[in-house]
């Protein structure tokens, strides 16, 4: 074969293949996004995956129950959503936000700005520092653009903000569910749907309609990782050993116990009462991470 024509046989070959590699590398480009509309994607999916575990069902059995209404009065989807990006966004929850005091706005801007930040999140360090309504804001803003209605911001003091997600159960009276992103001004033990403030004094609950970032935000990969990874360790545990949990991370992040400290007494604790596997696993989970972090 001359050489003229094996360079066009090759020049052939070349561009029947260029489209597959274009393609691919196109696929390659696009493969793992992780702007927000891909977390809110995420969030939804892991909601519903989540909606038949022991501590989600158990946690919906017992919030039916304290309002006295009929399990089926409610979208038990709008409720995963609500209660899984609360244990998530809360001080200490399982995105490892924490709270302090920052003098910033109430809204969720901020909070976006840090993550932005973080190449290499850590199971023993914040993704982000935020104060009460920075961190309520956060929750507002993802439980509204995961598709729950009716969430917004509420004052029980001039000086502290909470949020508010108000259901409308059928055949029942409207319930406004109090969302305490942080301890402040309560106990260890008070949790979603805690009845130390009262809603009601608000006259109004403005849904939370802000567009504290765009769709097209880009989260780093690693960040957007840990935040899907989280939501599979520790969304179908019950709310008492994610309040354990909490408090105990809390305790690391304030440097009150060391991580090894802190993973012992999450075993310790798994061990000596009486937990599901969902619970078990999540103490686990939690003591594996401050150890190998």
């Amino acid at each position: 074969m001359n050489r003229g024509r094996l360079r066009a046989l090759k020049w052939l070959a070349l561009l029947i293949c260029l489209p597959t590699a274009v393609t691919a590398q196109n696929a390659d480009a696009h493969a793992s996004p992780t702007h927000l509309t891909e977390l809110l994607l995420q969030i939804r999916a892991k909601a519903t995956t989540l909606e038949s575990s022991s501590g989600m069902q158990s946690a919906y059995k017992a919030f039916t129950t304290e309002h006295k209404i009929a399990p089926d009065s409610l979208h038990y989807s709008d409720f995963v959503i609500v209660r899984l990006l609360f244990e998530a966004t809360r001080d200490a929850g399982f995105w490892n936000m924490h709270w302090n005091i920052t003098d910033k706005p109430p809204n969720s801007d901020e909070v976006w700005r840090q993550w932005k930040g973080i190449a290499r999140p850590s199971y023993t360090e914040k993704t982000a520092i935020a104060e009460c309504d920075e961190l309520s804001a956060l929750f507002a803003f993802l439980a509204v653009r995961s598709g729950v209605k009716s969430v917004g911001l509420f004052w029980p003091y001039p000086n502290h903000t909470v949020a508010v997600w108000t259901a409308h159960p059928q055949g029942s009276q409207v319930i406004r569910v109090v969302i305490p992103t942080s301890q402040i001004f309560l106990s260890e033990t008070d949790t979603f749907d805690t009845h130390k403030f009262d809603p009601w004094r608000q006259k109004t609950i403005y849904d939370y309609t802000r567009q504290d970032v765009v769709d097209s935000f880009e989260i780093p990969t690693p960040l957007f990782d840990f935040f899907l990874t989280q939501m599979d360790k520790y969304g179908g545990a019950s709310s008492e050993t994610l309040q354990q949990i909490r408090n105990l991370r809390d305790a690391v992040f304030q440097r009150m116990l060391t991580p090894e400290a802190a993973a012992r007494e999450a075993l310790r604790r798994s061990a000596a009462y009486s937990f599901s596997a969902e619970d078990r696993a999540a103490f686990q989970h939690f003591a594996d991470d401050l150890r190998f972090h």
